[in-house]
């Protein structure tokens, strides 16, 4: 038996998830989780073999959870599960050590085929998300220019920013201009809706 812990948020999704892996003869459900950091700590108390994991989750994202198992239990292999997928999530949960990575909509025996495939050792990556993902435009922002923006997000004042990066207001400013220029829009509020329609956020 194939054992496997299931965490998302949506209690409708895990549940339904869990009802069709318990039809498969060789797959057994161990665990549920509803955030990312229960998802690691279920993990740990029942050992499974397999962890399909949300990507869009509370505490720890799928991405990070993955990055913590990989560490905790690298002989877990974990899926990441998402609804809406883009390159930049593909790339930074593989780095992560994700083995697999397949969209909700995929057709219904798709994640009990990915779950075996990646007990046995392979990877699984959801083909059109690979698609996008050779064809998507690398990130042009800095690591630095992304924590600025990613703060900046929520229409957040440049003084407040500049407290929480250890930076004066016009290094913050700079770095939004920057970004602005880079992205080729005219606000910041724009600057974040490129980034995250891109994945870059």
């Amino acid at each position: 038996m194939i054992r496997v812990l299931l965490a998302d948020d949506e209690d409708l999704i895990r549940t339904a998830l869990a009802a069709l892996l318990d039809l498969e003869p060789d797959l057994e459900v161990v665990g549920h989780a509803s955030d990312g950091r229960a998802a690691v700590d279920a993990a740990l108390a029942h050992r499974p073999d397999v962890a399909v994991i949300d990507l869009a989750m509370p505490g720890l994202d799928g991405i990070e959870a993955a990055a913590e198992l990989a560490k905790a239990m690298p002989g877990c292999a974990v899926v990441i599960l998402t609804g809406h997928g883009r390159p930049q999530h593909l790339k930074l949960a593989l780095s992560a050590g994700a083995k697999g990575f397949v969209r909700k909509g995929s057709p219904g025996g798709t994640l009990a085929d990915v779950i075996r495939r990646v007990h046995n050792g392979d990877r699984y990556v959801d083909p059109s998300l690979a698609a996008d993902a050779l064809t998507a435009p690398e990130c042009p922002l800095t690591p630095r220019e992304l924590e600025v923006l990613r703060l900046a997000e929520y229409d957040t004042p440049v003084a407040v920013i500049a407290k929480q990066t250890h930076l004066s207001n016009g290094t913050v400013r700079n770095y939004i201009a920057a970004v602005i220029t880079k992205l080729g829009v005219s606000s910041r509020a724009e600057a974040v809706r490129t980034a995250h329609e891109n994945g870059w956020l």
